[in-house]
């Protein structure tokens, strides 16, 4: 009953839907300025959050013991008394029967009345705050902290408004009909016992409240989340890892960058090289003919190893092969080591 009638103040008095409706009566007094509450995503199907209460203030979190000099200022809001009727095959009907247990049988509506009368606003000054919280740290230690951090849908807020009641006020439930030439009646006026049930709460009682994320980062120091763009949560290890990965991954770009511009220039090199061995005359190549034919042969069904080109590999990557030519012979020795295509044909093109 307690979570209807603060569902409906926070709808009606509205705030731009930063306000949240205080979920339980017994909980109330938690939910002051400068009180931590933790937000959760219930799951992928419902988009509204679910605030959970805690026993610590953001002072108990933070490092030091100086207390937090950030003022916190009050005035009157509203004067509020609501009645309304809600029908037993809505969602909210259902949840404030099972909250109160009412005799409901051959009812099909219930009468919800709130008196909260004038009720103020409590709210801590923000740039006193993030003026003070510049320097100051979190304990990363403490356990709110630390259980918090382990669940990934879990967001730390810092309670920044509260709305309260200034007096004793009271809820009531009745069960009946709607009435056709009125808003509603009882079933009878006998009123059986049962179908009536009423709430009093004491004056200073928390209603609403409004909070502001924290971002924390790995080494205590915390971001205020002051607006609705950004978000709150925890730093993460992965994060400094997706770092490290990213770093790692442009460090060998650069690095394939550079290899391909050497195969590049290498490339030129062996082009610059086949052009001069065209533009040579045949007095400076240094290569003597045997007559017949020339035939490719595999080198090292001669024990002749593997090594690099005559014509291709003179650059600084050393282009190697197996195979040659018998027939031909440079620089003292009695072969050429040759790439079948199309080093082979290119250097006896030359000496037809």
């Amino acid at each position: 009953m307690f979570a209807a009638a603060t569902k409906s103040f926070v709808k009606q008095v509205g705030d731009g839907g930063r306000l949240v409706p205080v979920p339980s009566l017994s909980e109330a007094d938690k939910y002051q300025p400068l009180s931590l509450v933790v937000k959760k995503k219930r799951c992928f199907l419902f988009p509204r959050y679910k605030f959970t209460s805690t026993p610590f203030t953001l002072k108990d979190i933070l490092l030091g013991d100086r207390e937090i000099s950030a003022g916190i200022s009050s005035y009157q809001l509203l004067n509020y008394e609501d009645e309304s009727d809600v029908s037993l095959y809505g969602r909210r009907g259902n949840h404030i029967v099972n909250d109160v247990g009412i005799n409901i049988a051959g009812s099909d509506s219930i009468a919800v009345k709130a008196s909260f009368g004038v009720v103020t606003k409590h709210e801590v000054e923000v740039s006193t705050l993030l003026k003070e919280i510049t320097t100051r740290k979190i304990n990363c230690d403490h356990s709110l902290i630390r259980q918090s951090r382990s669940s990934r849908k879990a967001v730390l807020c810092v309670v920044m408004e509260s709305i309260r009641t200034t007096r004793q006020c009271s809820l009531s439930v009745h069960a009946g009909i709607r009435g056709e030439s009125m808003r509603f009646h009882f079933m009878d006026e006998q009123n059986p016992r049962g179908r009536d049930k009423a709430i009093v709460f004491p004056a200073h009682t928390t209603i609403a409240f409004s909070v502001f994320e924290l971002f924390i980062y790995l080494d205590g120091v915390f971001d205020l989340c002051v607006t609705s763009v950004s978000k709150g949560g925890f730093e993460r290890e992965e994060t400094s890892t997706f770092a490290l990965f990213y770093r790692l991954r442009n460090i060998l770009f650069e690095r394939n960058r550079r290899v391909m511009d050497a195969i590049s220039r290498s490339q030129l090199y062996l082009d610059d090289l086949v052009s001069d061995f065209y533009d040579k005359p045949l007095s400076m190549t240094d290569i003597s003919l045997k007559e017949g034919t020339h035939i490719r042969v595999n080198l090292l069904n001669h024990n002749i190893p593997k090594g690099p080109c005559t014509l291709c590999g003179m650059g600084n990557y050393k282009r190697e092969t197996v195979y040659g030519c018998f027939q031909c012979s440079v620089d003292g020795q009695k072969y050429v080591r040759l790439h079948v295509v199309p080093c082979f044909d290119i250097w006896h093109k030359r000496m037809k």
